[in-house]
């Protein structure tokens, strides 16, 4: 093997990449440890029809060993899972009992180490999804060369609430794309809730807004003009006039229906990422009440008058990363459980009601099939759950960091404008601007970029270096695309020192969303590297500035297909992304521990260390996904020392732990009497003698 000689200006980032399949890995750890926890105390306790004689509660819950290992679920076509257990205690009222047992709830099917699924012997990636956060979003038309501005609210479980300004001040309120009603009339409804009966008053709702309406046009007199209605039981009647037309419409029924629309957490939901965007948009502090209430009305109508009386403002930039999120593995599924766990209910209410009470045990009541019914449903069906990608390692790994903008609650393809496809300036660090099909899912499907990472509340992170006085210190931030603005932060391929000192007087930074320069006394943080904004297939070319961005964009697409080679090449120019991006795929053996290499053949690698022996498997032409050759060659000899973390045996497309998906071949431009116009080639016979491209497929 070559030495490898450096000659990047900056060979080192200043933060360990993190692992390339960590989205999927953590986010399934976090539905099983939190989101399974999270859907089983919502249901907690399930009570009788009557609410009065049983109570059903889940207390815990654990995941069993799995049924059989991967191989055998891979060879026999089986589903490598695990049957989900929980818990439960029936509180019987009547007879003052208390009976505890454990349930099973179904099988559940377990990610492998590397971020895939196998289900019914294949193995599928659930990709995660791209989509707008819940929240408060304020938007604008344009009606005869004035911005009228509107809200919309946002709930992850529950009825969409769209403000708009009419031309003459009369703001009204759909609810889930009904008719518009006046804004006052959800004001005294939302009032009724909290128990103020004072909003009935006309005088007391413009007292509310008289510090904000101020402007030329009165937006609260306008609407209660229009507004019919002028107490609480007449706005509830209006409200329920627009939702339910043609329905005979009396105070009681109304009441009934608006007030479990909004005040029921199971039917109204804003989520804890919903409640913290509300927070952040209004200026709200520490509130954490996941039901949408009078106070946020208050505000939000404040802000839309606000917006309507300063001549400047924008609306809210609806493709900015601060405003979209990522539903990795573990909500998604969260999400299908919920719906299982909702008929699970059902079926425990209605068998309250029919079984005898007296000698009832607990599970008699529980049925699993609701929930088996929906994984298996997610798992073959749902458009988020795909065959994967199995060509080489870099086409598994880049499966399983892709961002998908369609899927359930997503966008399609026929709807999507140019506006949601296009690079945006919030990409930086965080989605990759190069790495996207061509066609027509053209900028909805993304891919992360390096060192993105998913926040708890499923914002995408990336990491900065703090600078202080020109020099970069040891400190590492990771930021969101909303907080990253406040800070000039220079470029990663910035020219520095070795002491870490910023060489030039003025730099190159992104202030704000906007490209600019500054001194470097005024540079807040750096990009950790310069690939920090790309994704790793796009890491790979080399010299990459140098290329046209749509020819990146098809090189980065295309290394993806290449098919695994039987002699592999390590690159002679590669760009150091190289040998993470083979250790991450998960086709490496690697050692666990220290230790000495007493056993290796073509089927397994045996090593000892603290004179326990720990076989490692070698896979021998397995067939791939997409029929290409999954085989692992042996690196170690019989008496080698091993340390922790070394490589034992390189897997397809790998050569010495290097990815390698090409060959080092010589390549000459020459005319050759029109025999290599425009994309043909002239191949020496010495390329098929020697196997040079040679690859193995198993039908």
């Amino acid at each position: 093997m070559l030495p490898t000689k450096t000659f990047s200006s900056h060979p080192k980032s200043f933060i360990e990449q993190p692992h390339l399949a960590e989205t999927q890995i953590t986010s399934w750890n976090w539905l099983i440890k939190k989101g399974l926890k999270e859907l089983l105390k919502e249901i907690s306790p399930i009570k009788d029809h009557s609410g009065k004689e049983l109570e059903l509660y889940f207390t815990d819950y654990y995941l069993d060993e799995p049924k059989h290992d991967e191989e055998t679920a891979r060879f026999k076509d089986l589903t490598f899972e695990a049957p989900l257990r929980a818990k439960i205690k029936l509180v019987n009222n009547r007879t003052k009992k208390v009976n505890e047992q454990e349930v099973y709830l179904g099988d559940f099917p377990i990610m492998t180490e590397r971020g895939t699924f196998i289900i019914n012997g294949v193995e599928r990636v659930i990709v995660s999804q791209l989509i707008r956060s819940s929240g408060v979003y304020f938007t604008a038309e344009v009606s005869h060369g004035k911005k009228l501005f509107g809200a919309k609210i946002i709930p992850n479980r529950g009825a969409w609430l769209e403000f708009e300004t009419d031309s003459d001040g009369f703001i009204g309120v759909k609810i889930d794309r009904h008719r518009k009603a006046p804004i006052t009339d959800l004001l005294r409804i939302f009032s009724n809730s909290k128990g103020q009966q004072t909003m009935g008053d006309t005088k007391e709702i413009l007292k509310i807004f008289k510090d904000v309406d101020t402007g030329p046009i009165k937006f609260i007199e306008a609407t209660l003009k229009k507004d019919p209605a002028n107490d609480i039981s007449s706005s509830y009647i209006e409200i329920y006039k627009r939702l339910r037309p043609g329905d005979l419409a009396t105070p009681e029924n109304a009441k009934s229906l608006i007030d479990a629309m909004f005040q029921r957490r199971d039917r109204y939901d804003l989520s804890e990422v919903g409640r913290f965007k509300i927070n952040q948009r209004l200026d709200i502090k520490n509130k954490d009440k996941r039901l949408l209430d009078l106070e946020d009305l208050i505000l939000i109508i404040k802000e839309i008058i606000r917006l309507n009386n300063t001549p400047l403002a924008e609306p809210d930039d609806i493709d900015h990363l601060g405003n979209r999120r990522i539903r990795a593995v573990g909500e998604l599924l969260q999400n299908r459980l919920h719906v299982g766990f909702a008929r699970l209910r059902r079926i425990i209410q209605d068998r309250m009601s029919t079984l005898d009470i007296e000698t009832l045990i607990p599970t008699q009541l529980i049925n699993a099939r609701p929930l088996i019914g929906v994984i298996k449903e997610f798992f073959a069906s749902s458009q988020l759950s795909q065959f994967m990608d199995q060509i080489n390692p870099l086409a598994e790994l880049e499966h399983k960091r892709r961002l998908s903008s369609m899927g359930p609650g997503g966008l399609t393809r026929e709807r999507a404008k140019f506006e949601v496809r296009d690079v945006h300036s919030s990409h930086y660090g965080r989605i990759c601007p190069i790495e996207t099909p061509e066609g027509p899912n053209i900028g909805l499907i993304n891919h992360l970029a390096n060192f993105a990472r998913l926040n708890e509340l499923g914002f995408l992170e990336t990491p900065y270096a703090k600078v202080k006085k020109g020099k970069i210190t040891s400190e590492i931030v990771w930021l969101n695309a909303l907080d990253e603005e406040k800070y000039k932060i220079a470029q990663g391929s910035t020219k520095i020192d070795k002491q870490g000192k910023i060489e030039e007087e003025t730099v190159e930074a992104r202030i704000g969303s906007e490209p600019g320069t500054c001194l470097k006394n005024e540079v807040d943080l750096i990009d950790v590297a310069p690939h920090q904004l790309i994704s790793v297939a796009t890491s790979l070319i080399p010299f990459l500035k140098h290329d046209d961005a749509n020819r990146a964009l098809m090189g980065s697409n295309m290394q993806r297909q290449a098919v695994p080679l039987i002699k592999p090449q390590a690159p002679y120019v590669g760009t150091g992304a190289e040998e993470r991006a083979a250790l991450d795929s998960g086709r490496l053996v690697i050692a666990e521990n220290d230790g000495e290499v007493v056993e290796v053949d073509a089927s397994h690698i045996s090593v000892k260390s603290n004179k326990e022996i720990k076989h490692y498997p070698i896979y021998k032409f397995r067939r791939s996904n997409y029929y290409t050759c999954i085989s692992q060659k042996p690196l170690v000899k019989k008496g080698d020392k091993v340390k922790k973390g070394s490589i034992l045996a390189d897997g397809p497309s790998i050569d010495k732990g290097v990815l390698a998906l090409g060959q080092n071949l010589l390549v000459a431009f020459i005319s050759w009497e029109g025999a290599n116009f425009e994309d043909a080639i002239i191949l020496s016979e010495k390329v098929v003698k020697n196997d040079v491209f040679t690859s193995i497929h198993i039908e």
